[in-house]
Order: structure tokens, then sequence, then C-alpha cells
């Protein structure tokens, strides 16, 4: 029963939510999918939320790479550059944390994901 009223809110949402909005909210989501495996690191079943959460990381930052690449992109060429550097940062840390993973290799990503959702929303981390 509630399922249905939350994708109904869901669906409204996203209607009437600005593409700042959205990202904002996207990059909130990542944040916490990573913060829930850090803060439930050694319980049994967290390898596979880690590994949902890293690859939902991976793909967002690679649709904001795809995305900032482009030639029409309207930001402006050297904020492109600077967020493409962290994008490339992020990459390396997401590969690093399952690679090896450990709960405080997870935060800078958490951190940053919070800081742009913050930027975005124009609102203080």
């Amino acid at each position: 029963m509630y399922a249905n009223q939350l994708e109904a809110y869901r669906t409204v949402q996203k209607t009437t939510m600005s593409g700042r909005e959205i990202e904002a909210s996207v990059l909130t989501q990542a944040a916490l999918k990573l913060q829930i495996c850090q803060n439930n690191w050694g319980i049994a079943g967290n390898d596979k939320q880690l590994s949902e959460a890293i690859q939902y990381n991976q793909r967002i930052w690679s649709i904001f790479q795809s995305e900032l690449a482009k030639e029409d992109n309207p930001l402006p060429k050297k904020l492109r550059e600077d967020i493409l550097s962290l994008s490339l940062f992020i990459s390396k840390r997401l590969i690093y944390a399952m690679s090896y993973p450990s709960p405080d290799k997870l935060t800078s990503v958490i951190n940053i994901n919070l800081s742009l959702a913050a930027g975005l929303r124009g609102t203080p981390a």
C-alpha cells in the first residue's frame, strides 16, 4: 500500500525538481548509501551493500563526466575542468575502496558528495 504512495510521491518530485535539485538529491543519496555502509561496517551483508553503493556512485560520476565533456555544456570551461579532475579523484578513490575495503576510505567521497549537494542547493555544507 505505502509503496504505491511512495512511488507517486517520487514521480511528482521528479517532475517538479530543477536540474540542480535533482543533482543535489542524487549526490546526497549517493553519500548516504556510502555512509550507511560505513556505519554498518563488519555486519553481515554489508559487502553486497558496499558494492552496490560504490557502483551507484561510479554511475553518477560517470554521468557527470560525460555531461561535463560535452562541448555544449553551459558551465565555464575552468569549472568543468575542475569538476572533471574531482571526478577522476573520486573514481580512483572508489576503486581503492573496492580493492582494499576499509570504512575510512569512504569518508572523502561522502564529504565531497555532500558538499557539492549543499553547493547545488545553495546551502552551507
